[in-house]
């Protein structure tokens, strides 16, 4: 294992997407654990991608007081109901929210309806909600959740928003095995804002493969700037990124 530093974010890089995982699970374990020894709930906020596959199969195996965690939802396309296959309700269902026992689960779509009103909703929810926790990682254009560059703003005053999403991030959907092909990529999305993943305590950021290498360099040597939102993370006081040799390996070329 590579540790690197970059501003205030720490980068561990691992040999294989299971090491990764696996060592990013074990952090965050933890972490939770420590945390929960000082306060009586938690609240955590996942990623839905195959990017997290890995962290999420290891922390699921762990003995963590799941009972003492509401978990959220980080972001969700437009479109699509919570139990549509291609939804990110399921795969959250699938991959953690219906492996461990959480207090409260709280979904951006629990039934399809007007974007808006969906939208609206999830913004009640997070009402006087303080996220300690947030399980992320980046995509092929430098997004963290869907906040794609030409939408993603440092200081958006909303904690959710509607945002389209831009040609990259939907074919990274495909590269994913998410979607077929670019047509049957939704074109909206709901999301969790810049602001409201910056104010969580600690950040799990977990990218493997080399798709998103190139937008690992550019969160790393990059300018912090809207232009790669993840830049941000830089910034941040509580960020982790941990890394395969697949999506380190323009930075560790550099090192």
């Amino acid at each position: 294992m590579i540790k690197l530093k970059k501003d205030k974010l720490d980068i561990e890089v691992f040999k294989t997407r299971e090491e990764m995982g696996d060592a990013a699970a074990s952090d965050a374990r933890e972490y939770i654990v420590d945390l929960l020894s000082r306060k009586d709930e938690i609240n955590v906020v996942f990623a839905a991608a195959p990017s997290q596959n890995d962290l999420l199969a290891s922390l699921s195996r762990m003995e963590i007081p799941w009972e003492r965690i509401n978990a959220y939802h980080m972001d969700e396309y437009v479109g699509l109901k919570k139990d549509d296959e291609q939804s990110f309700g399921h795969y959250l269902d699938k991959h953690i929210f219906g492996l461990v026992p959480f207090k409260s689960v709280h979904y951006i779509a629990d039934e399809n309806g007007p974007a808006e009103q969906m939208c609206d909703d999830y913004l009640r929810k997070l009402d006087d909600v303080h996220i300690d926790i947030v399980f992320m990682g980046v995509g092929e254009n430098g997004h963290i959740a869907f906040n794609d560059p030409q939408f993603a703003r440092f200081d958006d005053p909303l904690k959710a928003k509607i945002v389209e999403l831009d040609d990259v991030c939907r074919m990274q959907q495909v590269h994913d095995g998410c979607f077929p092909a670019f047509k049957d990529v939704p074109t909206h999305a709901i999301t969790l804002t810049i602001p409201t993943l910056m104010q969580a305590d600690r950040i799990f950021n977990v990218v493997p493969t080399e798709y998103k290498a190139q937008a690992v360099k550019n969160m790393v040597y990059g300018e912090i700037s809207e232009n790669c939102p993840a830049t941000i993370c830089r910034l941040h006081d509580g960020t982790t990124l941990y890394l395969d040799e697949g999506s380190a390996k323009y930075i560790t070329q550099e090192v």
